[in-house]
């Protein structure tokens, strides 16, 4: 029953916060009400089953407990009586009633989003309270002290309440100039979904699949080109999941996939949603991004995917969306087209203009070059210090056999 109850919490509880936020009108009181359901569940539901509807009976049974923790509260404070007497007031959404509440977290992503919101206050706390990652893990995603991540949230939140932002998806007429931060949201759930950023997975596939749920259901709200994109780019990227680990956990590399597990017809989805995208003008980062896993997705085998086409948009790309990120993606893309030398070259301009020192991939691509010229001690340090840097166990794993195969092979 444990196990059951922590994979709902897993799968769930965002979902569940989503809607208690909507319900209670207060971030911080929805989590702990989050919480206060899923305690209730630990001691309830081992002896009485499983609830048929396990998602309503927890958004049920925080808000209750959220309200007798207001009713408490009102004894000290009268100021908070009128905060119990909206707790009380009828919601137009029954809780059981599905479909309004799978908008939640579409409601949740533009409330993140709102205009009066700092855009870097906007990233944290989406990754905060949609992707339920930590202070410290987000704080390693943006390479900046875990103080700073903390004091955007809550500055955020504080923003939320003093401007009453509505929680809401908002008419389609003010749709158009929030959307780049709303994709932008949803591509960063999905990115900690496809390479988790610590932890046992090397997939959270509750995330990719939300990411996917959310751009449908936007792009059914507002269809526009970089909506296709953005949902051509997880679905094509998604399609790999099957194939990334071997049955013990272990990370399995693009080049060794075994492209028979691919989804293809998420492959075929994606495609066509690509060329709807690049068809109707304007090509953004995401149809961009989307046409880069496209070239590995028709590819019939690794040594057949067109390099030199990578790396030709990754050229578009990063004139579109200069970045430290898009330049290694590009060096790698070149490195495969013109050899490992070339590759070289271009990271350790990036990491001597004192860029992703930090970014433990920058430093395994560069070992992985160093390795394919032979200069094996300089990759096994450059590979220790990608270890170093790694929190998901499985790339540990990965970086420790690389390791291993190398100082093997120095030994002979």
């Amino acid at each position: 029953m444990e196990s059951v109850i922590e994979e709902i919490y897993r799968t769930q509880s965002r979902r569940v916060l989503a809607t208690l936020i909507r319900l209670l009108g207060d971030f911080d009181r929805a989590e702990e009400a989050v919480h206060d359901a899923f305690a209730a569940a630990a001691r309830t539901w081992p002896t009485d089953g499983i609830p048929g509807n396990p998602f309503a009976w927890l958004v049920s049974t925080g808000r209750f407990k959220a309200i007798d923790t207001i009713r408490r509260r009102v004894r000290f404070d009268a100021s908070q009586h009128h905060i119990e007497d909206s707790l009380y007031t009828p919601d137009a959404t029954e809780i059981g009633d599905m479909e309004p509440i799978e908008d939640d977290m579409l409601r949740l992503i533009f409330t993140c989003c709102h205009p009066l919101i700092p855009a870097d206050a906007q990233m944290a706390m989406a990754l905060r309270e949609i992707c339920g990652l930590t202070t410290e893990e987000i704080a390693h995603a943006f390479l900046i002290p875990a103080p700073t991540v903390a004091q955007r949230i809550v500055r955020a939140k504080g923003r939320i309440r003093a401007a009453n932002i509505p929680y809401e998806v908002p008419g389609r007429e003010a749709l158009p100039p929030r959307l780049d931060r709303v994709l932008h949201v949803i591509y960063l759930v999905f990115n900690e979904g496809y390479s988790a950023s610590s932890g046992e997975e090397v997939v959270r596939a509750d995330l990719t699949a939300e990411a996917i749920r959310l751009a449908r259901l936007l792009l059914a709200l507002l269809p526009h080109p970089d909506v296709s994109g953005l949902l051509a780019l997880m679905l094509l990227q998604d399609s790999r999941r099957t194939a990334r680990r071997v049955g013990d956990g272990s990370l399995v590399l693009l080049a060794d996939q075994d492209r028979s597990l691919w989804d293809h017809a998420k492959i075929a989805e994606g495609l066509t949603l690509l060329a709807a995208a690049m068809e109707a003008g304007e090509i953004g980062i995401y149809t961009l991004q989307a046409a880069i896993a496209a070239e590995h997705a028709k590819a019939p085998a690794a040594e057949e995917t067109d390099w030199r086409r990578i790396a030709f948009y990754y050229d578009l790309l990063l004139a579109a969306q200069p970045s430290p990120i898009v330049e290694l993606n590009r060096a790698v893309a070149i490195a495969m087209a013109e050899g490992p030398a070339k590759g070289l070259e271009l990271v350790d301009a990036i990491l001597g203009r004192g860029e992703l020192q930090a970014y433990h991939l920058a430093h395994s691509a560069r070992a992985d070059f160093l390795r394919r010229l032979g200069r094996r001690q300089e990759a096994i340090a450059a590979y220790q210090t990608a270890l170093s840097l790694c929190r998901q166990e499985p790339e540990q794993a990965f970086l420790r056999r690389r390791i291993s195969e190398l100082a093997a092979t120095s030994e002979r």
